[in-house]
């Protein structure tokens, strides 16, 4: 294990990861429900997922932990791969996964934004570049632009429970654009700014605790799980095959309300 940083990096990382992945589990259990599955396929798919997810996690806690994702000078970067093969992988497991598709239709919108309230932790970047710690070519949009989307996330699933369809589509559509915009310029400038041959900015200050312990995890679980949650979002943004194919659904939308919430 390689630390870098002040004391106070280690908890305040441990403890914002491990509440998303528990909001994130209990909302799994919670939706399930909502799916309308029968019991046997509920547990199947709580422990399953349960069980991938808290995978995910502990991979990229132990790989962090044990300087893999350290950056040199002289060495090609390595969190590229922590954070691209999640994504990836993701993507794979909802086009080849029937029940796992199911699952996203289910979960509420209101769900799937609010809980990128995390989000507003990037203001850690703020402090640490404040303390001397990260480049200000990093840490200033990435911490900004976090706050920002992070902020808005709940503010953003209450309006589009409340808004009208069409409005609160376009904010929803918006925020999720503009949070995937702030991830695309967080990496870029945090794979700029680190040690690395590709290295082009911040050659007096690198950025070299983006890639240590604790802070990859936020390159490599909270950037990730953040990209697939924007994806998800959007993807439910598209109409629904059950409410254009049938006609009981259009007759009853309360059948299909769930998708709404």
């Amino acid at each position: 294990m390689n630390h870098l940083g002040p004391g106070y990096l280690v908890p305040n990382i441990l403890v914002g990861s491990l509440a998303v992945v528990a909001i994130a589990l209990f909302g799994l259990h919670r939706v399930l429900h909502l799916a309308g599955l029968a019991a046997r396929d509920r547990r199947r798919a709580l422990w399953g997922g349960s069980a991938l997810f808290a995978a995910w996690y502990l991979a990229a806690l132990a790989l962090s932990w044990s300087g893999f994702y350290q950056g040199s000078r002289s060495v090609i970067p390595t969190v590229p791969f922590g954070l691209l093969i999640p994504i990836a992988a993701g993507i794979l497991l909802f086009r080849r996964s029937p029940l796992l598709r199911r699952i996203i239709e289910a979960v509420p919108q209101s769900w799937i934004v609010s809980i990128q309230a995390y989000r507003a932790e990037g203001v850690v970047f703020l402090i640490l570049y404040a303390g001397g710690w990260l480049p200000g070519a990093f840490a200033l949009p990435a911490g900004i632009g976090d706050v920002i989307v992070g902020l808005l996330a709940p503010v953003v699933g209450i309006a589009y429970i409340r808004g009208a369809r069409g409005a609160s589509a376009w904010q929803l559509r918006t925020w999720n654009l503009l949070g995937l915009a702030d991830l695309v310029v967080a990496v870029t400038t945090g794979f700029l700014t680190s040690p690395s041959p590709a290295q082009l900015l911040a050659l007096d200050r690198p950025n070299e605790l983006i890639g240590a312990w604790p802070l990859a995890m936020i390159p490599v679980f909270l950037v990730p799980l953040s990209v697939l949650l924007h994806l998800a979002s959007l993807r439910k943004l598209r109409p629904h095959p059950l409410l254009t194919a049938t006609p009981e659904l259009i007759e009853h939308p309360e059948a299909a309300s769930y998708s709404r919430r």
